[in-house]
C-alpha cells in the first residue's frame, strides 16, 4: 500500500507540473491562420516551448462566434486577415488582456496602436513591448520607412522633401491567389516579365509611408512583381545637393550604421559591398528565408540610391510580427527567427 500511495503521489505531482507548465505558456491564435502570413508565422513557433497554439476548427474559420470564443480565450492574438475582417476581429475583443498583432494594413496610421518597427527609436520599441495593440508594418512601407525616417527624424531631409521609390518584390506577396496565378498551368506568357502595378499611384501602404516618416505629402510610388517566389528590393534615389554635410555614399553610408548601431535586424552595409553582387547587380530573391534587412547605399557625390534588401515574408512581414511578439513577451528579440 505504501509503494501504491507513493505511485499514485508521483502521478499526482507529474500531473500538477504539466498543468503548470500548460498554463505558464502563452496562448495564441492566428485569426487567419491558414493563410500565406498566418503560414509563415505557425511555422516561426516550432520547438518553442514558451507557446501555445490554439487552433480553431477548419470548418468553423469563419464561424464569427467561434473566432471570439478562440480570441477571447488567447493571450496573444495575430491578424492575419484581410482589413474588414481584421477590424471584425478587434471588435469582437471582450476579454481586456487579450494583445493583438494586426499583419494587415488596417489598423498602421491608427490611434491607439504601436507601429511594429522597433528599430526607428527607442519611443517605438517601448510601445511595441508595452503595447496591447500592434500593426506590423506593410512589407514596401518597411523597406521604405528604413531609408527615409531616419533621414527625416533627424532633419537630414526634411518632410516636404519630394520623395520617390520603386520596389521590386516576389510573388508571394500577393497572397493566395497571385501564388495560384505564377505557379498554376496554362499561365499567361505575362507572368514571365516583371510588371508594375499600383499605376493610378494609390497603393495601400502609402498612407503609412506618409505618417510614419513624417512627410508632407505621399511618395511617388513605383512597385513591380517578378517571377520569384518571396524577396524583395525598395530603393528610394535623393540628390546630394539636398542632404548637406551627408552628401556623398561614405558619409551617408556613415549616417545609417550609426543610426541603427547595435540593431540586430538591420545591417548596414558597408563600403563596396555593392560592388561584391554577383554581377554588381541587386537581386530581389538573395534575402529570401532571412528575417532581416540590408541597407545599401549607392552612387556618386550627386545622386545616390538608398536600397533596402529583405525577404517580403520576413522582416516584411511574419518575421516581423514575431518579433514585435517577442518584444512583447520580454524574452530574445530574434527567438524563433533566422537571422
Amino acid at each position: 500500500m505504501v509503494w501504491e500511495s507513493t505511485v499514485w503521489g508521483t502521478i499526482g505531482i507529474r500531473l500538477v507540473w504539466i498543468d503548470m507548465e500548460r498554463d505558464m505558456k502563452t496562448k495564441i491564435f492566428i485569426d487567419g491562420s491558414e493563410g500565406t502570413t498566418g503560414l509563415r508565422i505557425h511555422e516561426r513557433f516550432a520547438g518553442r516551448e514558451d507557446i501555445e497554439v490554439v487552433q480553431i476548427a477548419s470548418e468553423l474559420r469563419k464561424d464569427r462566434e467561434e473566432r471570439k470564443r478562440m480570441i477571447n480565450s488567447a493571450d496573444m492574438v495575430f491578424l492575419c486577415l484581410p482589413d474588414a475582417a481584421a477590424r471584425e476581429s478587434v471588435e469582437l475583443i471582450e476579454n481586456e488582456s487579450v494583445r493583438v498583432i494586426d499583419t494587415s494594413t488596417a489598423h498602421r496610421t491608427q490611434a491607439g496602436w504601436a507601429y511594429g518597427f522597433p528599430e526607428l527609436s527607442l519611443g517605438h520599441r517601448e510601445a511595441i513591448a508595452a503595447g496591447k495593440r500592434v500593426a506590423v508594418p506593410g512589407c514596401h512601407a518597411t523597406g521604405f520607412i528604413s531609408l527615409v525616417y531616419p533621414l527625416t527624424a533627424c532633419k537630414v531631409l526634411l518632410g516636404d522633401y519630394l520623395f520617390s521609390a520603386f520596389s521590386l518584390t516576389g510573388y508571394s506577396g500577393g497572397g493566395k491567389k497571385m501564388i495560384g496565378q505564377y505557379e498554376g498551368t496554362g499561365r499567361s506568357r505575362e507572368l514571365d516579365a516583371p510588371r508594375e502595378y499600383a499605376l493610378s499611384q494609390n497603393h495601400k501602404h502609402l498612407k503609412e509611408m506618409k505618417k510614419i516618416a513624417g512627410l508632407a505629402r505621399e511618395p511617388l510610388f513605383s512597385p513591380i512583381v517578378a517571377d520569384y517566389y518571396s524577396g524583395m528590393v525598395v530603393s528610394v534615389p535623393v540628390y546630394g545637393e539636398f542632404l548637406g554635410k551627408y552628401a556623398g555614399t561614405e558619409k551617408l553610408r556613415d549616417f545609417f550604421a550609426e543610426f541603427y548601431k547595435g540593431q540586430k535586424f538591420i545591417k548596414v552595409m558597408e563600403k563596396g559591398a555593392e560592388e561584391r553582387l554577383e554581377g554588381g547587380m541587386m537581386a530581389g530573391n538573395s534575402c529570401s528565408g532571412w528575417d532581416g534587412l540590408k541597407i545599401y547605399v549607392t552612387g556618386n557625390e550627386d545622386r545616390m540610391v538608398l536600397s533596402a534588401q529583405f525577404d517580403n515574408l520576413g522582416k516584411g512581414a511574419s518575421g516581423a510580427a514575431v518579433q514585435c511578439l517577442n518584444l512583447m513577451l520580454g524574452c530574445e528579440e530574434d527567438k524563433g527567427l533566422n537571422l
